[in-house]
């Protein structure tokens, strides 16, 4: 039982796949917070060409 628990802790191949879930983890995180900044600019540019869009008059001819 010791030398199993020695050689599970002596084992390094774990340390890269934690590597790569905390890398991923702030790739995500950093994905999230410029959509969150560049939302809130599109809402309000997006509000902006419906007014002018709804002010708007279509010149019908007869």
């Amino acid at each position: 039982m010791l030398e199993m628990l020695k050689t599970f802790r002596a084992d390094e191949s774990g340390a890269v796949t934690v590597d790569w879930v905390v890398l991923t983890a702030l790739v995500v995180g950093l994905g999230i917070a410029v959509l969150a900044v560049i939302g809130e600019g599109t809402i309000a540019l997006s509000e902006k060409i419906s007014s002018q869009l709804s002010a708007q008059t279509i010149a019908t001819y007869n």
